[in-house]
Formats: C-alpha cells, structure tokens, sequence
C-alpha cells in the first residue's frame, strides 16, 4: 500500500515553502520517523519524516520546487523494504555463486556492503550542518556529534573542518554555485539567496518604505544591574537547576514595565485599525546559521528572569540547529535586538512590522561620567528605540526609553513595579 507524504500545513502568514534537500532518493529503503525531506520557509526549515517503514516509491516534487500546505510531495511504499531487501539478499546469493572466480569483484561488493553499512549508522545531521558539511566535503561519519541522541550540529561540522584544516587532511571545499576565476586570482561565487534572507530583506524595505520610522537614544548605567548579577549569580543558578542569569532578563522586565505604562508602543497597526495588545509578547533577534530570527517569549509579563533566561537559551539553541517552529516565531508584539554581543557600539534596529517599536541593545563600554560634580568610569550603554511615528508620538517614545532607563539603574523598581 502506498502513503502519501503530503507537505505539512502552513500558517497564514507563510503562503509556500520549496524543497531544500532530499535525505532519500526513490527506490531507497526507509524506516519510520527517517529524515525524508527538509523544506525551506520564510521563517524555519522544516523535516518531514517517514510515516511507516518501506521504501520511498516515488519522488514528486524535487528540490528548488515550490509548495504549498498539504501538496503530495512523494509516495512511500509502506512494507516493502522487507521483501525488496528479501530479493536483493537472494539475488547477491546468486551472483556471489556465479562469480566464484572474480575475487576482484567479490573484494569490491564487501566494501561496497561496509560502506552501506557504515552509511546507515551515520549520525543525523541538522540543516546547518548538513549544508555546511557539503560545502566543505565533510561526511557525516567523520564528524562526532554532540547534539541530542548524537545529532551533528554546526559547531562539530566546524570542529572537523579546523581538525582536518591543521592535519593537512580535510578535504576539498565541494562547490555547487558557479565560480568565476579571473586570471588575476579574484574569485567570484554566485549562490541563490535562501528563502529567509529573501524574507528578511523584503521586509526591511517594507519596514523603511511603509512606517514613518524614527529613532530616539539614551543610555543607561549598567553598573547596578552588574553589580546585582555579581553578587547573586551563583545561587541563581543553584536555585534554578543551572539558569545563567545574564542582562537581557533584566532587560524584558524592564520592556514589559514600560509597555504597561505606555500601551501605544506595545500597539500594532492593521491596514487604518490600530490593535492595542493586552498582553505583552516579546520578540528576541536570535542570530542562526540561516540568517536573524526572531523567536517570541509568550506572555512575558508572566515569566520571572529565570524564565525567561531559559527561554531565551532554549531558542538560541534550536536556532542554531535550525528546529525552531513556525509558532515559536509567529506574533510578538515589541522586539529586543541586541547588537552589543557582536560589538556594535551604536545602531538604529529597523522596525518589525506589523509592531510600531523595537529596542536596540549594544555594547557595555566604560566612559568618564559625570555624577555629583565628579567624574566617574562607569559601565556605560547606548539604548536606541525605533518606532513607527504614525502610531507614536516623540514625546511617549523618549519617556518609554527613559522609562527603561530608570527600571535598570534602579533594579529594584522592576520588582516593586513602581
């Protein structure tokens, strides 16, 4: 009996996906739950797996077509690896009975048999790291993996090709896009932009072409906050079975003190409607392989720091394996983006609509301050808010902005909500 492997069922929000990579090619045996395909969306790349053991019948759609939810995708033969396997164990019988004097041939089908073999027992790979060892020509049995049940992650790809670069062993980077190599030696590479950079950037020049977007900035004395991390971090995380507390706890409580009090920045526009949220949602700019993403901490205002400290590690990493879901990315209502891990001193965030703010942290830089007639070195950081001045006046943006500033140089006012 044959099953249809259809494509799973998209959001509103994303019309179609396209065949990323087939794990399997037709006639190929599988098992139930296997990797059969990955498919690549605006936001996420999705596996489809086997429904049931047999042999993957028929290939519909190959890779680089377009799908959309619930298109049939491939057929599955349900059962009939058993007996294929059955015939093809008869059929070596036959042919090992009839070559008897090719020792030749007999050494090359034991290799061929272990090499099977060895394939089948091959660690899975996230999509990130399957792309980046095909690049590089890496194979998966030569890569020990650290993920979860031994899953392949980016980082062991990178550890082996380092490994293989310092040995003198690795092998040679597989190209699959055309290269141009001028006599001179400046090489070009032409590569397709993915589906979520093509996003990303169609909606950066939504953003920009769409939204009166303005930015005001402040910044903020970090030492408190330093200071309380410092003093308590231990015991955080012995009490919360191994949390970190890190700054960007403080800073989500801090944005969801600001957006009860200024209920305009945590609005949204829709078409001459503006939608005030009742509850606040809070985006985090995740940086993965595949480009930014922006996962959502549901009801933050409901989440302590340790919380929302887990959740943040938890999506930064399935973002790096690539298995964040569609409804762990849909919705927010503000966005945080912190640029400061990378070093940025100070920048303007561009507005994720349909929201009409985001806050933009960067880095902790010591600076001569002046306090009480004095100059001080504290641990300084620019804040920057750019929102939509469509929906927000100047006036509530600085007073949002210093609202955060104040919850953070005073950390005990985000507990006492005041």
């Amino acid at each position: 009996m044959s099953i249809e492997i259809k494509a799973p069922t998209l959001p509103e929000s994303v019309p179609d996906g396209t065949i990323a990579s087939w794990h399997k090619k037709a006639g190929d045996a599988v098992k139930r739950d296997e990797l059969l395909v990955d498919i690549e969306t605006d936001k996420v790349v999705i596996e489809v797996v086997s429904p049931a053991d047999g042999v993957l019948e028929k290939i519909v759609k190959e890779s680089g077509d377009t799908i959309v939810s619930n298109e049939l995708i491939a057929l599955v033969k349900e059962g009939a690896a058993a007996s294929e396997a059955d015939q093809s164990d008869d059929k070596k019988s036959d042919d090992k009975k009839s070559d008897d004097k090719q020792a030749d041939s007999k050494t090359e089908q034991k290799t061929d048999k272990k090499s099977e073999s060895a394939s089948d027992d091959a660690p899975l790979l996230s999509p990130a790291a399957k792309k980046l060892a095909e690049e590089h020509g890496i194979k998966a049995d030569q890569v020990t993996g650290t993920g979860k049940d031994g899953r392949v992650t980016k980082e062991d790809v990178m550890s082996a090709i380092e490994g293989g670069s310092k040995s003198g062993t690795s092998a040679p980077a597989k190209r699959e896009h055309p290269v141009a190599d001028m006599s001179s030696g400046r090489v070009e590479e032409r590569v397709p932009m993915s589906r979520l950079r093509a996003k990303v950037a169609e909606r950066l020049l939504q953003a920009s072409q769409t939204t009166a977007m303005l930015t005001t900035f402040n910044e903020v004395n970090m030492e408190p906050v330093m200071s309380l991390r410092s003093r308590y971090k231990d015991q955080f995380e012995k009490t919360h079975d191994g949390v970190r507390l890190g700054f960007m706890s403080f800073f989500v409580r801090a944005c969801v003190e600001a957006l009860k009090r200024y209920p305009a920045v945590n609005a949204s526009i829709d078409g001459s409607d503006i939608v005030y949220h009742g509850y606040q949602d809070i985006g985090v700019a995740v940086s993965s392989p595949r480009g930014l993403v922006v996962p959502v901490l549901r009801n933050a205002d409901h989440m302590s720091l340790a919380q929302v400290e887990a959740k943040i590690r938890e999506y930064g990493l399935k973002a790096q394996d690539g298995k964040l879901s569609m409804d762990e990315m849909t919705g927010g209502t503000f966005t945080i983006s912190n640029g400061g891990v990378f070093g940025s001193l100070l920048s303007t965030p561009i507005l994720n609509p349909p929201q009409t703010a985001i806050l933009g942290m960067h880095k902790i830089q010591e600076r001569p301050m002046a306090v009480n007639g004095k100059v001080e070195i504290l641990p300084m950081m620019y804040l920057a808010l750019s929102y939509d001045h469509r929906m927000i006046d100047g006036k509530e943006a600085v007073q949002f902005l210093v609202t955060i500033k104040d919850l953070l140089e005073d950390p005990a006012r985000i507990l006492l909500e005041i």
